[in-house]
Formats: structure tokens, sequence, C-alpha cells
């Protein structure tokens, strides 16, 4: 019995095994290794020279030569000919099914909700980096964009233009602005910002993204313009607040504040003594009298 009990455990435990071998070999068999997670500081290979490296006071070139959207070429110091205008210039293309179209949106939102006209109090540029688009798409782009925005004073400050691909190339360079073609999408790779150019043509202020805030954009402006644009209001507000490039937005200046509330307390002070002060000079020559 011992015997036979003993060769039963055994038999099983082969069978066992053979079972688990099988098992093991199938799932083997059917196993496809995953590709390893991208880790947090790695770029997606489609975006690989894509982005912006900001040029903040490089100057560009105002002889590079364009096409407006009536076809006529021109070039780009015709829309830096006013000393105190400063330009916003958005890089992109007409025929983009998504990011350009969301960039555009909310420049105009943002500049919708400004005091400021554009046309009269700042100019704004969009130039497409895709050689293949001519001034009928840019017309076409154009209308339908001063349509949205809605202020008559637009008509002579909103331009859009073509070009080849020198010119293109260049202006593009010159921005820090980094693009190419994604064959498998078949469109353009690219970022997107709103850059901020003084009357001379030197590069400001970047603000990237898809949201532009109308009170970094308008603080943007008035700094591009050395404070020519803005009302003395602007001016103040310009000076208390700094702008943080790690957040790409225009932060409050704590020190700044301070030296303003100190200039105006001792303001107060002077206002409340001087009552004192001209009461006491009166006072002197009556006691010299008596």
């Amino acid at each position: 019995m011992m015997l036979e009990r003993k060769l039963q455990i055994k038999i099983k435990k082969a069978a066992f095994a053979a079972f688990f071998g099988f098992f093991s070999v199938s799932a083997w068999a059917n196993y496809e290794p995953k590709a390893q997670p991208m880790v947090a500081s790695e770029a997606p290979k489609d975006l690989e020279g894509v982005g912006i490296d900001e040029q903040r006071g490089s100057q560009i070139d105002l002889n590079l030569k364009f096409k407006d959207e009536s076809g006529q070429e021109v070039i780009l110091a015709k829309y830096f000919g006013d000393s105190r205008l400063p330009v916003i210039i958005s890089p992109v293309y007409y025929s983009c099914p998504g990011l350009c179209n969301f960039h555009l949106n909310a420049l105009t939102d943002g500049m919708k909700l400004l005091d400021w006209n554009l046309g009269e109090k700042f100019r704004a540029i969009a130039v497409s980096f895709d050689v293949k688009e001519d001034a009928k798409v840019a017309s076409k782009k154009r209308a339908s964009y001063l349509e949205l925005y809605g202020r008559p004073a637009a008509e002579n400050g909103w331009h859009f233009l073509t070009g080849d691909e020198p010119n293109i190339k260049a202006l593009m360079a010159s921005l820090g602005f980094k693009y190419k073609w994604n064959d498998e999408a078949n469109e353009w790779a690219h970022a997107s910002a709103a850059i901020i150019v003084t009357p001379e043509g030197k590069i400001s202020r970047y603000l990237p993204g898809l949201q532009i805030d109308p009170k970094d954009l308008k603080l943007a402006l008035n700094e591009a313009s050395e404070g020519k644009i803005g009302s003395f209001v602007d001016k103040l507000v310009l000076y208390c607040f700094q702008y943080n490039p790690h957040q790409s937005k225009y932060t409050l200046y704590a020190f700044n504040v301070m030296k303003l509330g100190g200039a105006l307390m001792v303001m107060v002070l002077a206002l409340w003594l001087l009552p004192i002060w001209i009461r006491a000079r009166r006072a002197v020559p009556k006691v010299a009298r008596s």
C-alpha cells in the first residue's frame, strides 16, 4: 500500500510539473514585449527640433521681404515705421487644423479685452511659415479675424503675410521659432507664441501658450514702447509689475511696490505737516511783536 501511495504522489507531481511547464511555455510564446514608457524629461521624436528659443533683445532684419494679404510685396520695415507703436508677431500657418487657430483666437480675445485699439496703440502681423501658402489664403484668414475683432481701426493695423523660403527661414530663425513637417500627421509640428517686438524691431517679450492674459499683453506692449503708448496709470502699473520668465507672465514686484508705498507715505506726511508748519510760521511774527 505504501509503495502504491508513493507512486501515486510521484505521478501527481509529474503531471503538475508538466501542466505548469506547458502553461509557462504557452504564456511566453504569446508574450509580446512592450516598449518602455518615456521618462518625463524625454521629448517625443515627433517634437525633436520643435519649439521656441527665446531671443529677447535680438534685432529682427526689417529688410526681409514678404507679400501682404493683397499680394503686394512688402518689407518688414513697413510695419515698424512708427517710433511709438510696438508690434505683435504671430508665427503661424493659415491651413493649420488646430494650434494656429487656437493661438489667433486667444490673441483676438486678449486684444478685445484691452482698452487700446489695434492699429492705434499697437500693430499685429501674422506670418505663415508654410511656403506653399499664398496671399489668397492669407486674405481669407485676415478677413475672418478682423470680423471677429470687430474694431474698424484694425483694418490698417493687422496684416497677414506669406513669403518665400529664404525670407521665412531668416525671420523664424531670428525669432527662435523652430518647426518641422510631420509626414505621418501630414501637418507642421510647431509651438505657438505672441512675440512682442519694439518699434525699432527688437524682440521684447514672448507670451506663449493658448491663453493670453490681457493684463500681460498690455504690460508687454507698454514695456516694448518704453511707456510711450500708456497713460500715467499704465506707467504706474508697469512700474509695479515685473516679467517673470519662469511663469511667462508679469507678477507683482514687491520691492517697487514698497518704494512706491514709501514715497506715498512721505507725501501724505508732508501734506499733513504742511498746515502745521504754515501756522507756526505765521505765529512767529505775532510773538515777536508782542
